[in-house]
């Protein structure tokens, strides 16, 4: 029995790889935020170390149910202070690494679920 539709209209991340993501088949090579209601927002961090409590806050503002954040190579948590304005508003957050935050949203994205990724790009040295 077939499940999953062969094509989706919602916005996909169809490759990744160290220093970019691909979207629909356009090669990002710079932070991000997705959202399967079809939403690109610049996610203006270079690395972990950029991070502040205002990129959680434009996660805030992205209309989603849950919000997946990818934290680069390896998994890393943010401040949990910076996770408030999305608690406020009850929008549910999943930390895991870049390349598992890509494959966990395309699932819930093709589901029909409403999700964002933020996608922390991190160069290679």
């Amino acid at each position: 029995m077939k499940l999953q539709p062969d094509k989706s209209d919602v916005q996909s991340i169809s490759g990744y790889g160290p220093g970019w993501v691909g979207v629909d088949g356009e090669k990002i090579t710079s932070s991000v935020i997705l959202s399967s209601r079809g939403e690109r927002i610049a996610w203006p961090a270079a690395t972990f170390g950029d991070l502040e409590a205002s990129h959680f806050l434009t996660l805030a503002e992205v209309d989603a149910e849950v919000v997946i954040f990818g934290s680069g190579s390896r998994i890393r948590f943010p401040q949990a202070a910076w996770l408030q304005p999305l608690m406020a508003r009850r929008i549910g957050i999943e930390t895991m690494d870049t390349a598992a935050a890509c494959r966990t949203y395309n699932i819930l994205a093709y589901e029909g679920r409403s999700v964002a990724v933020a996608l922390l790009i991190e160069q290679p040295e």
